[in-house]
């Protein structure tokens, strides 16, 4: 199997490629990640996955090697929510989805010989009603911090999901059908990588 590179720094991504068999290296892609003036979540998510991908096959790309890149925004009525840049802002986005549905866009895309395909996932979320304490509690654990929208479903934050319609998985921060669907379209179908043959060294 060809060489596959992670070009994200999320151990949340990295464990769901282990999950699916993979063997990868990470190289995360430094890029500018502020939305264009005007631009729609679901043109944006898709954006940066691709950018990413792109921005790691340039610095590691070349003939078998793959690079994966991926991301994800949470969004409430039409507004992106981002990673909470303070503990305030952490409190301040809790507040907004309590009680409220809202989607997760991820976004994975992969390049392969210079060629980037990807897909875009859409879930939607519900939130139970959150009690003041127990947003204070879940900002001061410090969960929040790095994680778009403020929480984390895998985490203490699974307690705050009420309903869930769609992947579980790109709610974490990668969508294992269509990341498998990828590489499949590569020539790389992820269950060649379980025997161990097609694996990389």
């Amino acid at each position: 199997m060809p060489s596959l590179v992670l070009a994200s720094a999320s151990p949340r991504r990295a464990e769901l490629l282990t999950q699916m068999g993979l063997t990868f290296t990470v190289s995360p892609a430094n890029i500018d990640e502020t939305p264009k003036p005007g631009e729609q979540p679901d043109h944006y998510v898709l954006r940066m996955a691709e950018e990413k991908a792109l921005a790691g096959w340039r610095a590691d790309g070349h003939d078998g090697v793959m690079v994966l890149g991926s991301d994800t925004s949470v969004v409430r009525a039409g507004r992106i929510l981002g990673k909470p840049a303070s503990a305030t802002e952490a409190g301040a986005m809790l507040r907004d989805l309590s009680g409220q549905h809202h989607q997760v866009m991820t976004a994975v895309a992969l390049v392969n010989g210079g060629r980037c395909q990807s897909r875009l996932v859409v879930t939607d979320v519900a939130f139970r009603p959150l009690l003041d304490a127990e947003i204070e509690a879940y900002v001061a654990s410090g969960e929040p911090m790095d994680k778009a929208g403020g929480y984390g479903i895998q985490g203490l934050g699974g307690v705050f999901v009420d309903q869930i319609r769609g992947s579980y998985s790109a709610v974490v921060g990668l969508p294992l059908k269509e990341t498998a669907e990828l590489l499949a379209g590569a020539g790389q179908p992820v269950w060649q990588a379980w025997n161990g043959s097609g694996r990389d060294a």
